[in-house]
């Protein structure tokens, strides 16, 4: 598992703001998801700084609230835009179609 999250740090430029950020802190830190961890908490906490540290920090200088059927996603668009042409990369496609504001440069895909 280490070694495939190794390779997509080499591959790929994983961008962040401050809220993507504290949405994964979020997730990573809740007792569900660390139970579900195979490496110990030291480890974990390790492996997303090093995650981190991988990452360029986007500032945003504008918010952009597209009617998302989920607006918790909003911040994900918003970053995507102030990066120029990124992708937004998810599983979750279906929660960022069908919003009143339009960004044509916008693509959404799934992780293969």
């Amino acid at each position: 598992m280490i070694s495939a999250i190794g390779e997509c740090l080499r591959l790929y430029q994983f961008l962040q703001h401050v809220p993507l950020y504290l949405e994964y802190e979020d997730v990573l830190m809740r007792p569900e998801t660390r139970r579900r961890c195979p490496l110990r908490p030291a480890e974990q906490t390790q492996l997303f700084d090093a995650f981190l540290a991988a990452t360029e920090l986007v500032t945003v200088y504008y918010r952009w609230r597209p009617n998302l059927r989920d607006e918790g996603d909003s911040h994900v668009v918003e970053l995507a835009v102030a990066a120029g042409d990124a992708p937004i990369v998810t599983y979750n496609r279906k929660d960022f179609r069908g919003g009143e504001l339009i960004f044509p440069q916008l693509r959404i895909c799934t992780p293969t």
